[in-house]
């Protein structure tokens, strides 16, 4: 039944610019769909466009607690800036944070892939579960065009993991695009982008990249650049480029 409906969404979502998904989402699933930011480049376009277009859709982050400092500073910039709008911050279980940080060391992530999911998930998907439980859909920053392991990325996907609908209102977008809706709608951007930072993510894993190096480059460095997902956006269609 949701398959069914994932592709009557995703035909006139094909048909429709970045506005009109977030619109569409809006019209279909109104107070139930909510919106998923970490703060980038992406993030900031789509939550200037909920402002102006469809601000009864809620707004959350997930501070793992590991963020940068500009990170926080921004969320604060948004939250004055964009009054109207309900932004929700959600934090990591603090008992299951002290227990991997007690068993595993303070920095696991870089010992090992298993070790880095683990932690990923205990500051990152669990929370996200939590702060997805009263939704029926969500929709977050994800383009094409950022990684091969999102290739096959359509505007509108089923969730297997969390059981929701999910939108991508920026699939087809190129940073070209977003770096020009930011200048034109003077959207709040972290300083961290200007320093070579493409896709931020916490602190411990996430570096600059160097010219010419792919734009997840800097995300999880030293493992291979198929493994570079956290588990909060994972589809095995994308590599595939399938169609729903």
């Amino acid at each position: 039944m949701q398959t069914e409906r994932v592709k009557q969404l995703n035909i006139k979502a094909r048909s429709l610019d970045a506005q009109g998904i977030i619109k569409l989402a809006y019209d279909e699933f109104s107070s139930k769909v909510s919106f998923a930011t970490s703060l980038g480049e992406e993030d900031q376009v789509i939550t200037d466009m909920i402002a102006k277009i469809a601000p009864g859709i809620s707004i959350f982050t997930l501070d793992t607690g590991r963020l940068f400092v500009e990170t926080y500073d921004l969320m604060a910039k948004n939250q004055k800036k964009y009054n109207k709008l309900n932004f929700k911050i959600y934090y990591p279980d603090t008992k299951r944070v002290e227990e991997m940080v007690r068993t595993k060391g303070i920095n696991l992530f870089y010992e090992s892939v298993e070790n880095r999911k683990l932690c990923c998930h205990v500051r990152k998907v669990e929370p996200l579960q939590r702060a997805l439980a009263d939704a029926d859909a969500w929709m977050g920053g994800l383009r094409r065009e950022q990684a091969v392991t999102r290739a096959g990325l359509e505007p509108v996907e089923w969730d297997e993991t969390n059981k929701k609908i999910k939108f991508n209102p920026l699939y087809n977008w190129s940073l070209a695009q977003v770096r020009e809706y930011i200048k034109k709608n003077q959207v709040d951007i972290s300083p961290l982008h200007a320093q070579g930072f493409v896709s931020i993510g916490c602190a411990p894993c996430t570096r600059a990249i160097k010219p010419g190096e792919d734009i997840r480059a800097g995300r999880w460095w030293w493992e291979n650049i198929e493994q570079k997902e956290c588990g909060l956006n994972n589809n095995p269609k994308w590599k595939g480029n399938k169609k729903l």
